[in-house]
C-alpha cells in the first residue's frame, strides 16, 4: 500500500497516497541502451558497497539475475499520485469492516505478544495493529517486488535524486547482515519491505529481533513487525500518556481562532468527545477539521504528529488512528463527512498554494497536497479575513483569493 521522511515508504506500499509530491527525473537513455547503462550502474556502485562492508559474495548474490531495469517501476514513477484524494474515500478503505474483523482476531492470537511490547515500548496494541493492517492487511501483503532489483531500477533512473542509492547501499547492508537472503527480500514497487514496508535505512535503524532467533525479520516474523512499529514509534516521539486524539463536537460559536491549547482547555469551552469519555486535563492538542465545518471534528495531539512520521499524509494519520480506536472497540465516526460538496483537486490545490504564497503565508513548492502546511496557511488567510477558521481548503476560498 501506502523513508523520505519515513512517510514515503508507508504511503509508496499502500497504493494509496505520496507525502512528497517531488517530480520524477525523465528518463532520456533509449530503451536499447537501458541493459547497458544499467550495468555500468551497478559497477559504478560495486566500490562504494564494499566500503560500507558489504562483501564481493554478498554483492554478487544480490544481483544475480538483475541484468536490466523493471520497465513496470519506471512506469510506475511517471504516474501523478492522487495528492487530492479525499480523507473520506482513505478512510473507506483503510477502515472497513473486514480489516476491523481481521484485526481483532491477530489481536487475540498475538495477545501475549502485544502484552510484551507494549511493556517494553509503551505503544498500545490497537496502534501497532493499526499500522499492521493498513502497511499489510497484518501481513497478507507485504509485497512481492524483489527489494534489490526495484531500488537498483530507481537509482539508476535517478528517481527522486540520491535517495534511491542510497537506500539501494542499505540494502546490500542488511543482506550482509544476515538478516534476509536476498530471495526473500522483497516489498513494494518503491523499496519498502515487508509486513511493515520500511524503507531500507529505517530498517537499519529501528527494526527489531523481538523473537530471539538472531535476525530481524519483518517478512515473515510477526512478533518482530510488530515490536519493529513500537521500536520506530518510539524513537518517533509516542507520548504513552496520551491518544492520537479524539472525534469531538464543538459548542455553538467556538471560537476557531484559538485552535491549538491543552485538553483541558478545549473541555472548559464546552468541546465533547463525541463517544461520551471525558477529555484528560493535560496534553497539548489542535482542532482537526479534514472535512471543514460540515464534516467530523478531531482533537489531535503530539502522537498525531508520530504518526505523521511513519507516514505524512494527513489521512493515513486519522485513518492508522481511527482504525486502532475501531479495533479496541470504539465507535465508528460520527459526524458525515461532506462528500457530495464541491472539493478542490490538485490542479487547485497548487493555485490555491501559489495564492496564499503572494500574501506571505504559504512558502515552498506548490506541490497540490493539502496537509498541515496548507492547512495554517488557509487559517491565517482566514482568520485575516475574518472568515470561518476551519482551515479547510474549498473552491469558494480559491475563487475568494484569486478574486474570481
Amino acid at each position: 500500500m501506502r523513508a523520505l521522511a519515513r512517510g514515503l515508504a508507508a504511503a509508496l506500499s499502500a497504493g494509496l497516497s505520496v507525502p512528497v509530491a517531488a517530480a520524477p527525473v525523465p528518463d532520456t537513455n533509449p530503451p536499447a541502451a537501458r541493459p547497458a547503462a544499467f550495468a555500468a550502474f551497478i559497477a559504478a556502485l560495486k566500490p562504494d558497497a564494499l566500503s560500507r562492508g558489504v562483501s564481493e559474495a554478498t554483492f554478487a548474490a544480490a544481483f544475480r539475475g538483475v541484468a536490466q531495469p523493471d520497465p513496470d517501476i519506471l512506469a510506475r514513477t511517471r504516474r501523478q499520485g492522487e495528492f487530492a484524494r479525499p480523507v473520506w474515500d482513505y478512510l473507506v478503505g483503510a477502515v472497513s469492516t473486514g480489516r476491523i474483523t481481521r484485526g481483532r482476531a491477530r489481536a487475540a492470537a498475538l495477545s501475549g505478544t502485544l502484552d510484551r511490547i507494549e511493556a517494553r515500548y509503551g505503544v498500545p496494541r490497537g496502534v501497532l495493529l493499526a499500522f499492521w493492517g493498513v502497511e499489510s492487511d497484518f501481513g497478507s501483503s507485504g509485497g512481492s517486488v524483489p527489494t534489490i532489483r526495484a531500488l537498483a531500477t530507481l537509482a539508476e533512473a535517478r528517481h527522486r535524486g540520491t535517495l534511491f542509492r542510497d537506500e539501494l547501499l542499505a540494502a546490500l547492508t542488511i543482506l550482509e547482515r544476515g538478516d534476509i537472503a536476498p530471495e526473500r527480500m522483497k516489498g513494494s514497487w518503491a523499496g519498502a519491505m515487508g509486513q511493515v514496508q520500511f524503507l531500507p535505512s529505517t530498517f537499519l535503524a529501528h527494526a527489531v529481533d523481538f523473537d530471539g532467533d538472531g535476525h530481524r525479520d519483518i517478512w515473515a516474523s510477526e512478533a518482530d513487525s510488530l515490536a519493529s512499529i513500537a521500536a520506530y514509534l518510539k524513537a518517533l516521539g509516542w507520548n504513552p500518556a496520551l491518544s492520537w486524539g479524539y472525534e469531538v463536537t464543538l459548542p455553538a460559536g467556538f471560537d476557531l481562532t484559538a485552535y491549538t491549547a491543552e485538553l483541558g482547555e478545549f473541555s472548559r469551552r464546552g468541546v465533547r468527545r463525541t463517544d461520551g469519555g471525558r477529555l484528560p486535563q493535560a496534553g497539548r492538542a489542535s482542532l482537526f477539521l479534514p472535512g471543514g465545518l460540515g464534516g467530523p471534528a478531531f482533537l489531535i495531539t503530539d502522537n498525531f504528529e508520530a504518526i505523521r512520521g511513519y507516514n505524512t499524509s494527513d489521512a493515513y494519520a486519522l485513518a492508522v488512528g481511527h482504525l486502532a480506536d475501531r479495533l479496541m472497540g470504539g465507535p465508528a465516526l460520527s459526524a458525515p463527512w461532506p462528500s457530495d460538496a464541491s472539493r478542490l483537486d490538485k490542479a487547485g490545490l497548487q493555485a490555491l498554494q501559489r495564492g496564499l504564497a503572494t500574501r506571505g503565508l504559504y512558502a515552498g513548492e506548490a506541490d497540490g497536497r493539502a496537509g498541515p502546511k496548507l492547512r495554517e496557511a488557509v487559517r491565517r488567510y482566514q482568520i485575516a479575513e475574518g472568515l470561518p477558521a476551519d482551515g479547510y481548503a474549498t473552491p469558494a476560498l480559491l475563487a475568494r483569493i484569486d478574486g474570481r
